[in-house]
């Protein structure tokens, strides 16, 4: 949605698709861990977004492994604590169900994090945004909304910027 210069935003969004991960033949997908670019795009993702000024106030991590590795990975880089929510139903959300878990946001939030998977990374991102969004692995995008949380609805956001691995950090 485009929005003239003089719109305020009062909430920022952070969608992030989980970085590189391995095969685990024979094993859950949920247990799947990144692999070395994994970690290197994940840390780099971190990079970037301290050289942007985002720190996320609340972070909704899937429950998979590979999703709580990216998180550590951009955690460990970050000034101070924030306060993460692991939450199984990110696992195999649709953009949907993740706009309807985003509603549920505490009003306090002005920086909200996801860190999950696709499709539901790049289609939340292409229904806030109103307009599809590539998301290759380790993707991340700053989308600005000037609605509350709980008002967000398709259309809301404006794109901030979008770090994919392939770009310097």
């Amino acid at each position: 949605m485009a929005h003239d210069g003089a719109m305020q935003a009062t909430r920022r969004l952070i969608v992030m698709r989980h970085a590189k991960a391995g095969d685990l033949p024979g094993g859950p997908d949920a247990e799947r861990a990144l692999n070395p670019r994994g970690l290197r795009d994940a840390a780099a993702a971190g990079c970037w977004l301290r050289s942007q000024g985002v720190q996320p106030d609340l972070v909704l991590c899937s429950t998979a492994r590979r999703a709580r590795q990216t998180w550590r990975q951009i955690a460990a880089g970050l000034e101070t604590a924030v306060t993460v929510r692991e939450d199984p139903r990110l696992y195999d959300a649709g953009a949907a169900e993740m706009l309807e878990i985003i509603r549920s946001a505490p009003a306090e939030v002005t920086a909200l994090m996801y860190v999950g998977h696709n499709p539901a990374a790049q289609d939340l991102a292409a229904e806030l945004l109103g307009q599809p969004a590539g998301f290759p692995a380790a993707a991340v995008a700053l989308v600005d909304l000037a609605v509350p949380w709980a008002a967000v609805a398709p259309g809301d956001g404006d794109l901030v910027a979008l770090w994919t691995p392939h770009a310097a950090c």
